[in-house]
Protein backbone atom coordinates (compact mmCIF):
# COMPACT_ATOMS: atom_id res chain seq x y z
CA UNK A 1 0.00 0.00 0.00
CA UNK A 2 2.87 2.00 0.97
CA UNK A 3 4.43 1.87 -2.70
CA UNK A 4 1.04 3.35 -4.15
CA UNK A 5 3.24 5.58 -6.77
CA UNK A 6 2.71 9.54 -6.78
CA UNK A 7 3.62 9.15 -10.28
CA UNK A 8 3.02 13.02 -10.98
CA UNK A 9 5.33 13.56 -8.74
CA UNK A 10 7.76 11.17 -10.32
CA UNK A 11 6.87 11.86 -13.65
CA UNK A 12 6.70 15.80 -13.51
CA UNK A 13 9.06 17.39 -15.90
CA UNK A 14 12.20 17.14 -13.76
CA UNK A 15 14.41 20.11 -14.20
CA UNK A 16 17.66 19.50 -14.59
CA UNK A 17 19.29 17.00 -11.68
CA UNK A 18 22.43 17.16 -9.66
CA UNK A 19 24.87 17.25 -13.54
CA UNK A 20 27.77 15.29 -14.01
CA UNK A 21 29.95 18.22 -13.76
CA UNK A 22 28.88 19.53 -10.31
CA UNK A 23 26.04 19.91 -7.67
CA UNK A 24 23.98 22.26 -9.30
CA UNK A 25 21.40 23.41 -11.98
CA UNK A 26 21.03 27.03 -13.78
CA UNK A 27 18.04 28.91 -12.12
CA UNK A 28 16.67 29.93 -14.92
CA UNK A 29 15.88 26.16 -15.67
CA UNK A 30 14.54 25.52 -12.30
CA UNK A 31 12.31 28.83 -12.66
CA UNK A 32 10.83 27.46 -15.39
CA UNK A 33 9.21 24.69 -14.34
CA UNK A 34 8.62 26.01 -10.87
CA UNK A 35 6.24 28.91 -12.81
CA UNK A 36 3.91 26.45 -13.99
CA UNK A 37 2.23 26.08 -11.17
CA UNK A 38 2.24 29.61 -10.20
CA UNK A 39 0.80 29.57 -13.85
CA UNK A 40 -1.62 26.79 -13.54
CA UNK A 41 -5.48 28.53 -13.42
CA UNK A 42 -7.67 25.60 -12.32
CA UNK A 43 -8.49 24.84 -8.75
CA UNK A 44 -4.83 24.22 -6.58
CA UNK A 45 -6.40 25.30 -2.79
CA UNK A 46 -5.23 22.63 -1.28
CA UNK A 47 -2.20 22.22 -2.88
CA UNK A 48 1.60 23.49 -2.78
CA UNK A 49 4.04 23.44 -4.53
CA UNK A 50 7.86 23.53 -3.53
CA UNK A 51 11.50 22.90 -5.05
CA UNK A 52 12.77 19.78 -3.59
CA UNK A 53 16.21 17.88 -3.44
CA UNK A 54 15.63 14.19 -3.40
CA UNK A 55 18.50 11.78 -2.74
CA UNK A 56 18.91 9.88 -5.60
CA UNK A 57 19.37 5.92 -2.61
CA UNK A 58 18.60 5.23 0.81
CA UNK A 59 22.40 5.35 1.16
CA UNK A 60 22.72 9.12 0.60
CA UNK A 61 22.39 11.36 3.75
CA UNK A 62 20.41 14.44 4.05
CA UNK A 63 21.99 15.59 7.20
CA UNK A 64 23.42 18.87 6.94
CA UNK A 65 21.95 19.26 3.12
CA UNK A 66 21.88 22.90 2.63
CA UNK A 67 20.56 24.71 -0.74
CA UNK A 68 22.25 28.24 -1.80
CA UNK A 69 21.00 30.65 -4.91
CA UNK A 70 24.77 31.88 -6.00
CA UNK A 71 23.96 34.99 -8.05
CA UNK A 72 26.75 38.09 -9.06
CA UNK A 73 28.31 39.24 -5.94
CA UNK A 74 25.39 37.99 -3.68
CA UNK A 75 24.56 34.34 -2.23
CA UNK A 76 20.92 33.26 -0.60
CA UNK A 77 20.85 30.20 1.96
CA UNK A 78 17.54 28.55 1.30
CA UNK A 79 16.19 27.08 4.29
CA UNK A 80 15.21 22.98 3.55
CA UNK A 81 12.78 21.31 5.48
CA UNK A 82 13.22 17.95 6.82
CA UNK A 83 12.38 16.59 3.42
CA UNK A 84 14.49 18.73 1.56
CA UNK A 85 12.03 21.21 0.39
CA UNK A 86 12.72 24.97 -0.21
CA UNK A 87 10.45 27.95 -0.87
CA UNK A 88 10.92 28.58 -4.17
CA UNK A 89 12.89 32.29 -4.98
CA UNK A 90 11.01 33.52 -7.78
CA UNK A 91 14.00 36.86 -8.79
CA UNK A 92 13.83 38.52 -11.37
CA UNK A 93 17.78 39.54 -10.65
CA UNK A 94 18.57 35.88 -10.28
CA UNK A 95 16.77 35.14 -14.01
CA UNK A 96 18.84 38.01 -15.84
CA UNK A 97 22.21 36.95 -13.56
CA UNK A 98 21.99 33.44 -14.67
CA UNK A 99 22.39 32.12 -10.96
CA UNK A 100 22.73 29.15 -9.95
CA UNK A 101 21.17 26.84 -7.35
CA UNK A 102 24.07 24.59 -5.80
CA UNK A 103 24.10 22.29 -3.05
CA UNK A 104 26.74 20.64 -1.05
CA UNK A 105 26.50 17.06 -1.84
CA UNK A 106 28.75 15.08 -4.82
CA UNK A 107 27.53 15.04 -8.01
CA UNK A 108 24.37 12.46 -8.77
CA UNK A 109 23.96 11.59 -5.54
CA UNK A 110 20.55 14.31 -5.11
CA UNK A 111 17.86 15.01 -7.94
CA UNK A 112 16.37 18.43 -7.64
CA UNK A 113 12.73 18.60 -8.61
CA UNK A 114 9.45 20.82 -8.86
CA UNK A 115 7.41 18.74 -5.68
CA UNK A 116 3.27 18.97 -5.41
CA UNK A 117 1.41 17.98 -2.19
CA UNK A 118 -1.07 18.44 0.36
CA UNK A 119 -1.09 21.55 1.94
CA UNK A 120 -1.27 20.85 6.10
CA UNK A 121 -3.54 22.62 8.72
CA UNK A 122 -2.19 23.84 12.09
CA UNK A 123 -5.47 22.86 13.99
CA UNK A 124 -4.73 19.22 13.08
CA UNK A 125 -8.79 19.04 11.78
CA UNK A 126 -9.11 17.74 8.27
CA UNK A 127 -12.46 17.40 6.30
CA UNK A 128 -12.31 13.98 4.66
CA UNK A 129 -14.33 15.59 1.94
CA UNK A 130 -10.82 18.31 1.24
CA UNK A 131 -9.00 15.27 1.84
CA UNK A 132 -10.51 13.54 -1.49
CA UNK A 133 -10.87 16.98 -2.84
CA UNK A 134 -6.94 17.55 -2.55
CA UNK A 135 -6.01 14.35 -4.04
CA UNK A 136 -8.35 15.12 -6.76
CA UNK A 137 -6.46 18.78 -7.40
CA UNK A 138 -2.90 16.83 -6.85
CA UNK A 139 -3.97 14.45 -10.24
CA UNK A 140 -5.39 16.69 -12.01
CA UNK A 141 -2.57 19.30 -11.95
CA UNK A 142 -0.47 16.28 -12.70
CA UNK A 143 -2.23 15.31 -15.81
CA UNK A 144 -1.84 18.23 -16.88
CA UNK A 145 1.87 18.07 -17.09
CA UNK A 146 1.35 14.95 -18.93
CA UNK A 147 1.57 12.76 -15.74
CA UNK A 148 -0.51 10.19 -14.10
CA UNK A 149 -2.34 8.63 -16.85
CA UNK A 150 -4.69 6.07 -15.85
CA UNK A 151 -4.30 6.73 -12.17
CA UNK A 152 -7.03 7.50 -9.84
CA UNK A 153 -7.18 8.76 -5.90
CA UNK A 154 -6.60 6.43 -3.39
CA UNK A 155 -6.22 8.31 -0.74
CA UNK A 156 -3.76 10.22 1.52
CA UNK A 157 -0.96 9.88 3.66
CA UNK A 158 0.54 11.34 6.64
CA UNK A 159 4.15 11.35 7.32
CA UNK A 160 5.70 11.85 10.77
CA UNK A 161 9.32 11.67 12.34
CA UNK A 162 9.81 7.94 13.18
CA UNK A 163 10.44 8.72 16.77
CA UNK A 164 7.06 11.13 16.98
CA UNK A 165 4.62 9.63 18.76
CA UNK A 166 1.87 11.19 16.59
CA UNK A 167 -1.71 9.61 16.30
CA UNK A 168 -3.97 9.73 13.43
CA UNK A 169 -7.77 9.00 13.90
CA UNK A 170 -11.22 9.05 11.67
CA UNK A 171 -14.23 10.48 13.61
CA UNK A 172 -17.43 10.00 11.80
CA UNK A 173 -20.45 11.24 13.08
CA UNK A 174 -20.95 10.53 16.45
CA UNK A 175 -18.79 7.37 16.50
CA UNK A 176 -15.34 6.97 18.68
CA UNK A 177 -12.39 8.49 16.55
CA UNK A 178 -10.79 5.42 14.81
CA UNK A 179 -7.13 5.19 14.98
CA UNK A 180 -5.15 4.79 11.90
CA UNK A 181 -2.27 2.40 11.89
CA UNK A 182 1.22 3.85 11.48
CA UNK A 183 3.73 1.98 9.63
CA UNK A 184 7.29 2.79 8.51
CA UNK A 185 7.64 3.85 4.97
CA UNK A 186 9.21 6.88 2.65
CA UNK A 187 7.45 10.03 3.83
CA UNK A 188 6.13 10.14 -0.67
CA UNK A 189 5.55 7.15 -2.29
CA UNK A 190 8.75 5.93 -4.69
CA UNK A 191 10.95 7.88 -2.15
CA UNK A 192 14.31 5.64 -1.51
CA UNK A 193 14.69 7.34 1.70
CA UNK A 194 12.25 5.58 4.05
CA UNK A 195 12.17 5.18 8.30
CA UNK A 196 9.57 8.05 8.59
CA UNK A 197 5.97 7.22 10.44
CA UNK A 198 3.23 7.05 7.97
CA UNK A 199 -0.25 6.82 8.49
CA UNK A 200 -2.15 5.83 5.20
CA UNK A 201 -6.06 7.24 5.12
CA UNK A 202 -7.95 5.09 2.00
CA UNK A 203 -11.06 6.66 0.81
CA UNK A 204 -12.78 3.46 0.54
CA UNK A 205 -12.58 2.57 3.92
CA UNK A 206 -14.06 5.53 5.26
CA UNK A 207 -17.20 7.88 4.14
CA UNK A 208 -16.55 11.28 3.08
CA UNK A 209 -18.61 12.44 6.14
CA UNK A 210 -16.28 12.24 8.44
CA UNK A 211 -12.62 14.01 9.50
CA UNK A 212 -9.53 13.08 9.87
CA UNK A 213 -7.60 14.05 13.13
CA UNK A 214 -4.16 14.68 13.76
CA UNK A 215 -2.49 15.18 17.11
CA UNK A 216 0.60 17.01 15.47
CA UNK A 217 1.46 18.55 12.38
CA UNK A 218 2.75 16.17 9.86
CA UNK A 219 5.64 16.49 8.06
CA UNK A 220 3.78 16.34 4.56
CA UNK A 221 0.62 15.11 3.43
CA UNK A 222 0.62 12.60 0.12
CA UNK A 223 -1.30 11.69 -2.08
CA UNK A 224 -1.82 7.74 -2.97
CA UNK A 225 -2.25 7.18 -6.31
CA UNK A 226 -3.04 3.95 -8.06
Amino acid sequence: MLRSLLLALALLPAFACAQEAGDWIAYRDAYRHMIWFEKYGKPKQFLQNHLRLRPRDAGVSTDGLRLTLHGKGAQLALPLDALGRAVFPFSRAAYDDNAELAWNRKPGQITSIAWVSIVTRPDGVYAAADLRAACEQLLAYLRSTGGANGKRCAGVQFSYARMEAAQVRYQGGDGAPVPLAAQEGPAFPGDAVAGFRVFAYRFSAHPDAGQVLTSATPLAIAALLE
